[in-house]
């Protein structure tokens, strides 16, 4: 099904007030099945470029079973169709204001037992300039509190990217995360097979680990940045337009002034007194 215009206005709103919005059904429930089947067939051939699994993984660590997926749509078609599908686009223009560029496809299988991804910023990584990166985030499986659903903070898109420190390894497979205020927290987004969650690239995000037993908690992830965009970070070259061509961009360095959070009369505020040190070149 596609985004009727009669509701864009309202994940528009919910998205500029918010940071982020869902949109329930945009794929049927047979095409989320059809896709998770398809990559649990393409994990079980073994690895496949950009495979990646994390920080100080074991081998009792089920990611190391199921590692994440990255940039499939350069080597599997069902990816780059997915990736530029005609529903997707509709959606981020409406939110956004035009056609976004697509520079990004994972998949991430959270298999029973694993851990989760600490808060984080997309465009810490992606470092689209000028303007922000926006994800697509779509359920293959019905994800919830217990197998480690997606939590974002509220208005977090408002903020700059903030400086990093350093996670806990127990439970984030990745190792940097960002501070919040007191006055902030996250909230879960459980969602249904074919929901797809749209959020701002700075936006701060993350899960908690899949306390399951026997659920995986899989998502086919699009990352695309604003359609003024002339820069974006190494990695996510090429860049491609929504009908699947490519077109050249510069290269965004890293490094740079970050947030940090100071105490005012009227609360906590992200001031740009830091400078970021850790680079990473894509999550």
């Amino acid at each position: 099904m596609s985004v009727s215009y009669n509701v864009a206005p309202m994940h528009r709103t919910e998205f500029d007030e918010t940071g982020y919005t869902l949109v329930r059904g945009l794929f049927s429930i047979a095409e989320a099945e059809h896709l998770r089947d398809h990559y649990m067939d393409l994990r079980r051939r073994g690895p496949r470029a950009h495979d990646f699994a994390g920080n100080t993984v074991t081998d009792r660590d089920p990611l190391k079973r199921y590692p994440r997926m990255a940039q499939m749509h350069r080597w599997d078609d069902e990816s780059l169709q997915w990736m530029i599908d005609p529903r997707l686009d509709e959606v981020m223009t409406s939110l956004l204001g035009r056609s976004p560029y697509a520079v990004q496809t994972m998949l991430y299988f959270k298999p029973p037992g694993s851990r989760g991804q600490a808060l984080h910023q997309d465009n810490f990584y992606l470092k689209a300039e000028p303007g922000t990166c926006i994800a697509a985030w779509m359920a293959l499986d019905r994800v919830d509190q217990a197998n480690g659903c997606l939590e974002v903070v509220p208005g977090s898109h408002r903020w700059p990217i903030l400086c990093t420190e350093k996670a806990d390894t127990t439970v984030s497979f990745t190792d940097v995360t960002v501070p919040l205020p007191s006055t902030a927290g996250a909230v879960p987004v459980e969602m249904e097979p074919g929901d797809v969650l749209f959020f701002h690239g700075a936006l701060v995000h993350g899960s908690n680990p899949n306390t399951t037993t026997d659920r995986f908690r899989r998502a086919l992830i699009g990352h695309y940045i604003q359609g003024e965009a002339e820069r974006v970070a190494q990695y996510y070259h090429p860049a491609l337009r929504m009908d699947g061509t490519e077109l050249p961009l510069e290269v965004a360095e890293g490094g740079g002034a970050c947030g940090e959070w100071t105490d005012t009369p009227e609360g906590p505020v992200a001031l740009l007194t830091g400078t970021e040190s850790t680079h990473r070149k894509h999550e």
